[in-house]
């Protein structure tokens, strides 16, 4: 098969398998809930407080989204290690170095299409509950959270697919990564704060800030989440070719 083909095949999985859909539909309808929710009830509160970042508060809900994106990512490429579906894809694309980037290039271009769509929503949306503090995307910085969102979102469907590919199990990827984000960072803040802003959520997340004062810069930081997920991609690649289907 050649690799358009192969690309296309992934991306019928993902669009026919509706545990893979409907994971990738919750990053946009996740984050849209939340921001709603929260701005909708707490916003106008928030951005009256000294030193309140407007532009951070205005992409809050994109932590919920990216456990959305975990779970996509993880579920796309864990459906194929259930019951035998691994050896007949093995066997339509006997190439396994090119079933697995078309399979992440799906997965990653699917989450970042979505992810944008998803960081400009929530982000005009939530203006809308914001009055007198409303911002737009022409304030300084607003722009680039928006489009650093989405590649955000992106980034984190690609580790968790990494990660499911070398551990060949969604539950064991959503049960790393998201005590890892969301629990770890919490208990070393005080004794290793330099370790926890260069864990892939905190040094990615750095783009939606206004001005990141501690750790990597924005772009930098979208940079280190991208190192820790091509680490992810290689692991799984590795896997992927040498163990048995």
């Amino acid at each position: 098969m050649t690799p358009t083909a192969v690309l296309h095949s992934e991306w019928i999985k993902i669009r026919s398998i509706r545990s893979i859909y409907g994971s990738l539909m919750a990053v946009l309808a996740t984050t849209l809930t939340i921001t709603v929710l929260v701005l909708g009830t707490t916003g106008q509160e928030q951005a009256e407080q000294p030193g309140s970042d407007v532009l951070l508060n205005s992409f809050f809900a994109l932590t919920f989204g990216q456990i959305a994106a975990i779970a996509f990512g993880a579920t796309a490429v864990s459906s194929e290690f259930l019951n035998g579906a691994l050896r007949i894809s093995l066997a339509a694309v006997p190439r396994r170095s090119l079933f697995y980037a078309a399979k992440m290039t799906a997965i990653g271009g699917s989450a970042l299409v979505v992810g944008l769509v998803t960081s400009f929503t929530s982000f005009l949306v939530g203006q809308l509950f914001l009055g007198e503090h409303a911002i737009g995307l022409g304030h300084p910085g607003a722009l680039r959270a928006a489009i650093g969102g989405g590649i955000y979102l992106a980034l984190m469907a690609l580790l968790a697919a990494g990660l499911a590919a070398l551990l060949r199990s969604a539950v064991a990827v959503l049960g790393l990564l998201i005590p890892l984000f969301l629990i770890v960072p919490f208990v070393l803040v005080d004794v290793a704060t330099a370790v926890v802003t260069y864990l892939p959520d905190r040094a990615g997340q750095a783009v939606l800030h206004q001005n990141p004062e501690d750790g990597p810069g924005p772009w930098t930081g979208l940079a280190v989440t991208a190192v820790w997920a091509a680490a992810a991609l290689l692991a799984g690649w590795w896997a992927v070719r040498n163990r048995d289907a």
